[in-house]
């Protein structure tokens, strides 16, 4: 029998407000196998090329490395993440959130090294997204380090998924990060633990402090959608930077150059 890691009223709470804590997605030592394949990526023993850049361009005020490290597909150079526990795991809880239909869209790797203090701008997935006739989607945040307010954990604008995407531009240099206008006031933090998570759907504002720490703040980012909807994404030429890593061209109608 297949195993149900949710209840009616943790689904209840991530259709209300866009977003929902898992915790203990992974166990610690799960987190250590995963901390030291992403340390690989880091280090660049595992090359990817154009799927490495800096999400934070023109935002920090780092010059000669990465102010926020992105790397797109890491299963794409490790084909066994795909099938560990983490992706495993998240499908299942995001069939559960928004439909048994959903498959794994793309993942990718968010760091923030030891005082970088860039933050991740205030935006909505959506934004990035071209325009699909079903927009349903989940993204799972998982923390590999303890993710605290200092050093860059999630903060989600609860109810945000109910309404409209908010006008959106580039937050810093063209074809970087985009942002919209957004407050903490108007948000709740979440902080984790090493091997928790978050989920949240594709129109949840959210954004992220910079890491004043001196420790990274590892995040790995799995995204799910209907099959039919990756189909029609491929179809018109949209991978999540699988082939045009670091493009981050608006594809959503809500956004002002």
């Amino acid at each position: 029998m297949k195993k149900t890691y949710l209840s009616e009223e943790q689904i209840d709470f991530f259709n209300k407000n866009g977003y929902l804590t898992v915790e203990a997605l992974i166990t610690p030592a799960e987190v250590a196998i995963y901390k030291a394949i992403y340390n690989d990526f880091l280090s660049k023993k595992i090359d990817v090329g154009a799927n490495r850049s800096d999400l934070g361009d023109g935002l920090g005020d780092n010059k000669t490395d990465e102010n926020i490290t992105q790397i797109m597909w890491p299963s794409d150079f490790v084909k066994e993440l795909a099938s560990m526990p983490f992706h495993t795991r998240a499908l299942d809880i995001a069939k559960e959130l928004i439909g048994a239909d959903v498959e794994m869209d793309f993942d990718m790797l968010i760091n923030k090294a030891p005082g970088t203090n860039t933050s991740t701008p205030w935006h909505q997935d959506e934004a990035y997204w071209l325009n699909l006739p079903d927009k349903r989607a989940a993204s799972c945040w998982l923390a590999l380090d303890q993710a605290t307010v200092d050093n860059g954990c999630m903060w989600f604008v609860p109810g945000s998924n109910l309404k409209a995407v908010r006008m959106h531009r580039f937050a810093g240099k063209e074809g970087g990060a985009l942002t919209c206008d957004a407050t903490e006031d108007e948000a709740v933090c979440v902080e984790l633990k090493p091997g928790s998570c978050t989920f949240h759907q594709g129109r949840t504002l959210h954004y992220s402090r910079g890491n004043s720490t001196s420790s990274d703040r590892r995040a790995f980012i799995l995204n799910f959608r209907p099959g039919e909807m990756i189909k029609y994404e491929r179809a018109h030429n949209f991978d999540h930077g699988r082939n045009n890593a670091g493009d981050r061209k608006v594809k959503n109608e809500n956004f002002k150059g």
